[in-house]
């Protein structure tokens, strides 16, 4: 009896040789977990196996937090300006649908083989998770595992030749398109002094609503005094006012209530900016409006920067973890308001283990029930499905309950990369059986397949970002990265000009992609 036949010895093997494997950089390209997978398909050719246990159980670790990642933004995002973004990875993966189908029929091969095909070009880990759940054929991971390198490279490649095949300067192509986004700088601030006799004696609250901006009128300069804009403070003519927002928007109030004054605006020492950051837990999933600021502290929240980038603060916007907000307020204030938001000392860690096993419980139980599609049959979300869709719903909202689903992102890379190498080393033992016959089978009609599948979307979703929507080639490219799943392609995108555009356009495809290849696959499964 070998070493390896010991079941907790071979999944530390294949964990450690394989991530070895996954580290090995070419040009700046790795494999990343992904070397786990091929390295436990070798060792499942010569028969060992890691207990299918083991891959359920990685796989449902790895399913719940994608899922909690994915769903504060997901919603969000389909109320902004990243929309756009979002349809460019819904067409990149309905076009991968279709080309798979295309592929499939043309080199006749199974429907378990394809789906694989697809997640390996798509570079899809939850997809192949849900293939393997949807089809109960471990042929799909030698599929992924065929195609999912030249996914990787092939994504790089695109993002660094197309520009220089069609000889565009991308600074300049940048700077005379539209953006669709807004930029951490966009946010300004503006001093106006009040002349417009309609706006006497209206408040804050009346004078917004009736202006539609989403400006935030942070302080009133009233003679010598200087206080805070709240809802229900009224303004007076030669008032001067200091708002924050958008230049579009400070420039609307402007023109609607008087002139911008430009001169250095005398501020009393009584009221200070400060940044606060959100980490208490009570505070996670709140709307601004529901904690009060202004009622109870007297304070003004003119800025939330969240992931590197500032939005003026909607009282509906929900708050998450590492918030950072920018408050206006007496130096008397700021203590009782960081009390409220948690800046206290917090552990490094949060797994909150009651609510990541209730989510599991009824993910699990939602995927089992079946959903009637007419004129293709019955399917079920599965162990995959179901537990993705309660984790971003879940994640949404941040609690639900008892149910607290906002980890530190530390906490939640330590879940998604434990289960994603657990579920890798069984699906791969697994595969490894066959590997050597499918690819003396299908050997030429796999890369062939597996190229298709990756390069049609890209340039069909190309085409469109540029002629539909008229977006930037770095935006259209970021897009496409984040519709192919395709960190090195962001990577890759972002060496190319020194802005953020690329990754705001990953940032809004990539939760859509996630989540549509997972139930793409399912589909699937009834169409092939």
């Amino acid at each position: 009896m070998s070493l390896l036949d010991d079941p907790l010895i071979l999944i530390f093997i294949v964990l450690f040789i394989g991530s070895l494997i996954g580290q090995i950089e070419i040009k700046g390209i790795n494999l990343g977990a992904s070397g786990v997978l091929l390295f436990a398909m070798v060792l499942g050719h010569f028969g060992y196996q890691i207990p299918a246990i083991v891959q359920s159980l990685g796989l449902s670790l790895f399913i719940v937090a994608v899922g909690l990642q994915a769903g504060p933004r997901f919603f969000r995002m389909m109320r902004s300006s990243g929309l756009v973004f979002a349809i460019l990875g819904f067409l990149i993966i309905v076009v991968a649908v279709i080309t798979t189908v295309i592929v499939s029929k043309i080199f006749n091969l199974s429907a378990p083989l394809s789906i694989g095909l697809m997640t390996g070009a798509l570079t899809s880990t939850p997809g192949l998770a849900a293939a393997l759940e949807a089809t109960k054929d471990p042929i799909a991971s030698v599929g992924y595992g065929i195609a999912y390198p030249f996914g990787v490279i092939a994504v790089v490649l695109f993002v660094q030749l197309f520009p220089r095949v069609l000889k565009i300067d991308l600074v300049k192509d940048l700077q005379k398109t539209v953006s669709p986004v807004k930029h951490k700088s966009s946010l300004k601030k503006m001093t106006i002094r009040i002349e417009d006799d309609t706006v006497h004696k209206l408040t804050i609250n009346e004078l917004q609503r009736t202006l539609k901006s989403t400006a935030v009128i942070s302080r009133i300069i009233r003679g010598d005094r200087n206080f805070l804009g709240r809802n229900d403070t009224v303004l007076l003519k030669e008032d001067e006012i200091i708002a924050v927002g958008y230049p579009e928007d400070l420039n609307k109030l402007r023109d609607a209530i008087g002139t911008e004054i430009t001169t250095d605006v005398k501020i009393r020492e009584n009221l200070k900016i400060f940044r606060v950051t959100v980490d208490a837990q009570d505070m996670i999933g709140k709307s601004l409006r529901e904690i009060h600021l202004r009622e109870r502290f007297s304070v003004t929240v003119t800025r939330l920067e969240r992931a590197g980038y500032e939005f003026p603060p909607s009282p509906n916007w929900r708050l998450e973890r590492g918030d950072v907000l920018t408050v206006v307020c007496s130096p008397e204030r700021i203590k009782a308001v960081q009390e409220v938001f948690g800046t206290r000392q917090h552990q490094e860690a949060n797994i909150h283990i009651f609510s990541l096993s209730l989510i599991l419980l009824i993910g699990i139980l939602v995927g089992m029930i079946p959903i009637h599609i007419p004129g293709l049959g019955t399917m079920t979300l599965g162990v995959a499905g179901g537990p993705l869709l309660i984790a971003i719903i879940i994640g949404h909202f941040g609690k639900l309950g008892p149910i607290q689903a906002r980890f530190y992102q530390p906490s939640n890379r330590v879940i998604r990369d434990v289960g994603l190498v657990l579920f890798l080393a069984g699906a791969g033992t697994t595969a490894g059986s066959g590997l050597v016959e499918v690819v003396k089978n299908e050997g030429v009609g796999l890369i062939i397949g597996g190229a298709m599948i990756t390069i049609i979307p890209m340039v069909v979703a190309f085409i469109v970002a540029k002629k539909l929507f008229h977006l930037s080639v770095i935006h259209s490219l970021g897009a496409i990265c984040g519709g192919m799943t395709s960190t090195p392609g962001l990577g890759a995108c972002n060496n190319l000009v020194d802005t953020e555009d690329p990754a705001i356009a990953y940032a809004a495809a990539y939760p859509i992609a996630l989540i549509f290849v997972a139930i793409a696959s399912q589909l699937l499964v009834l169409i092939l």
